[in-house]
């Protein structure tokens, strides 16, 4: 069903023109009623519903675009003098970002429509969210794809009901407000107050990346980090560590159930009588849901919430918990809330590595295996099992997610085995329950030494990072290719995982085919931006010279990256 759902998105996606609302909703409507009229065929009746499903999934993305509907700047703007309330801030290396909901925007045409903004300002001067802001900035349409087929940074700022970009010219004045704050804007400066005061807190321990490590890890702000670390970060293939994802998630509610569970454990008049295991699930459930607001409740951790909360509640009602349906409900869920993350390589490579991860646990890798003889109990003593577990893991997540990867960002990690294992034992056993310590500690002024023994051990995560990516060939580097390689491995990855019969294994045809396929991509010999000020021509060595004509070599630089070449802007 989240297959078909999900297909039934992408159809959306592909369409030339925006469908009409009322077309795609009748459609669904009709698959619902083919399938009820089917329900006593069991053919007929898992060939309607899959109907159904591909045509609610269109219908939810149609009505989904026309909910968010406004106005998108067309050309850029040189000069604006807008105010608004700032409604997200975020912190990068080398300058701050804000999204501004504006309430007056005097400009030239169809800039006057527009309700949000986002804007580049200097370093350190973003106001808090919930001030009312004036200024004057320059402001450009969203960035359209840079090449055919590349990723469509339009359509997210879309989604999220952004009209424009472009930077801050001068001072930021903060005046008090025409009007008064909406309750939802309040509560989310409110949020922002509680995640800035605890960022404060860290990296008065911790400066640096370790600090912006440790804040990413707790509150979600992880857009500091320094060049270097933040692409070895990647080229490791532990950047997931800095976006709060459902490890994240699993860490923080594991640690508060283990904790809870074993404290009640210790009064045997509690834990013979009464539901302790339900219990603990109860408080992280609650636990995890402070996470969530904590951490700014994107769609990344929104999802991981969803997943972990389904998992949690089987605890509390007594079902199996690491099922496919569990898989399946989040992903339903995070689907009918937010139809476009189906286009989102965050989404894309969350729901393959959770689908290989409990194929594999449900058809038997070796954590599942019982100690029955005399050497698997030795084994399993000193730790064998869990240790070919945590590489199987990662293999197998890592396998899994690296069509995306490989698509969205065009390189693999050859090497995230290593790094994963060499890594992730110290950031689930010592950075991330000293991070929960510390939060704790806070109010009692004992948190000083938890950042400290957080940052040694994000102090080993950054050093096996950065020796990863020395490590000859460690960064895999695949020129750009479209959607059917993409789409013949996302096949290949349902077929090896949710078939239990021997015609599973024909997944690994299709696999092959999507590599040969995806390696035969054929390369463009002209590229020119959409707004005409940069330019790549391929030269008879087969390597691209580029050429742009302002200060952004934006273009260019993702060129290069999407034909597999290694060298600089300023090599090229």
């Amino acid at each position: 069903l989240p297959v078909a759902f999900g297909f039934g998105i992408v159809a959306y996606f592909t369409a030339d023109r925006e469908p009409a609302w009322w077309a795609a909703s009748a459609l669904a409507l009709a698959g619902v009623i083919v399938a009820f009229v089917a329900r006593r065929r069991a053919f007929g009746f898992a060939i309607a519903l899959g109907f159904a499903a591909i045509a609610a999934g269109f219908a939810v993305a149609t009505l989904q675009a026309a909910r968010v509907a406004h106005p998108v700047l067309q050309y850029p703007v040189a000069s604006v003098s807008l105010s608004g309330f700032i409604e997200v801030r975020e912190a990068r290396e080398r300058s701050d970002r804000v999204v501004i909901r504006v309430q007056h925007l005097k400009g030239r045409g169809p800039a006057e429509a527009i309700e949000r903004v986002r804007l580049a300002i200097r370093k350190d001067t973003a106001p808090a969210v919930g001030s009312f802001v004036e200024l004057k900035a320059h402001l450009s349409p969203p960035l359209a794809p840079l090449r055919p087929g590349g990723y469509d940074f339009a359509r997210d700022m879309y989604f999220q009901r952004i009209g424009a970009s472009g930077y801050a010219l001068g001072k930021i004045k903060i005046v008090e407000p025409p009007v008064a704050p909406t309750a939802w804007l309040r509560y989310d400066a409110f949020l922002d107050s509680v995640r800035a005061s605890i960022d404060k807190r860290i990296r008065a321990e911790l400066p640096g990346d370790r600090g912006a490590i440790a804040s990413a890890l707790i509150t979600g702000t992880r857009d500091a980090l320094s060049t270097p670390v933040n692409d070895a970060m990647y080229i490791s293939s532990l950047a997931h560590v800095l976006s709060i994802s459902g490890y994240h998630m699993a860490v923080v509610a594991g640690i508060v159930f283990f904790f809870i569970r074993a404290s009640l454990v210790l009064v045997p008049s509690l834990a013979s009588r009464h539901p302790i295991k339900k219990w603990a699930a109860a408080v992280a459930f609650v636990a995890a849901a402070f996470y969530l607001l904590l951490s700014g409740s994107e769609v990344a951790t929104q999802r991981s919430f969803i997943m972990i909360a389904i998992v949690l509640v089987g605890v509390m009602v007594d079902r199996p918990t690491l099922t496919f349906r569990t898989l399946t409900v989040a992903a339903l869920c995070v689907l009918l809330l937010s139809p476009e993350v189906v286009a989102n390589p965050s989404f894309q490579m969350w729901f393959a590595a959770t689908l290989a991860l409990i194929a594999g646990y449900q058809y038997g890798l070796p954590w599942r295996a019982k100690a029955d003889t005399s050497l698997g109990a030795r084994v399993a003593l000193w730790g064998g099992r869990e240790i070919v577990g945590l590489i199987l893991a990662s293999f197998v997540a890592g396998l899994a997610t690296t069509p995306y990867a490989a698509y969205h960002f065009h390189r693999t990690a050859p090497y995230w085995v290593i790094a994963n294992l060499l890594a992730m034992p110290v950031v689930s056993a010592e950075v991330m329950p000293l991070g929960i310590l510390g939060v704790v500690a806070i109010p009692f002024g004992f948190d000083a030494i938890c950042w400290r023994l957080m940052g040694a051990g994000i102090d080993w995560m950054i050093s096996v990072v950065l020796w990863v990516t020395d490590l000859p060939g460690a960064v895999g580097r695949i020129q750009a290719f479209g959607t059917g390689p993409l789409l013949l491995g996302t096949a290949a990855i349902l077929l090896l995982c949710l078939l239990r019969t021997p015609l599973r294994w024909s997944g690994a045809v299709l696999a092959v085919a999507a590599s040969l396929r995806a390696v035969m991509t054929p390369r463009p010999d002209v590229l020119v931006s959409g707004d005409g000020q940069a330019a790549a021509i391929r030269g008879g060595e087969g390597r691209l010279a580029g050429l742009h004509s302002n200060r952004d070599s934006f273009a260019i630089k993702e060129w290069l990256a999407a034909d597999g070449d290694a060298r600089t802007v300023k090599d090229a």
